[in-house]
């Protein structure tokens, strides 16, 4: 009994150590950057991200990397912004991450997300 107690406190550190609690899901838009609430200026084509308040944690996330993922395709996108009116999961790329994934005409996709 001893041992498959040992098993199962393994294969939870193991689940546990795959980032699977960081994965995240909801609608992506697109918006043009300028000053960040990072701090930092982007462009159109820098491939940048905005997240929700409540992602974006008073800003501890700054400059992390994060994959977004839509339908069989991904794209890298660096944090550079805070997003009030998303809800939480929600993001708002730069029109160059947005369009790695879609069409700008597209306006609003279901993303899954991550930290990188």
């Amino acid at each position: 009994m001893l041992s498959n107690s040992k098993s199962l406190a393994l294969v939870l550190v193991l689940v546990a150590s795959l980032g699977v609690a960081r994965a995240a899901h909801g609608d992506a838009t697109w918006y043009n950057p300028g000053q960040g609430a990072c701090g930092a200026t982007s462009s159109s084509n820098d491939l940048v991200v905005a997240l929700s308040s409540s992602a974006y944690a008073g800003g501890a996330h700054c400059f992390n990397h994060i994959t977004v993922y839509y339908q069989g395709k991904k794209t890298d996108a660096t944090v550079v912004d805070e997003c009030p009116g998303c809800k939480p999961g929600d993001l708002d790329l730069s029109p160059g991450a947005f369009s790695a994934l879609e069409s700008l005409g597209a306006g609003r996709i279901q993303v899954d997300w991550e930290f990188a």
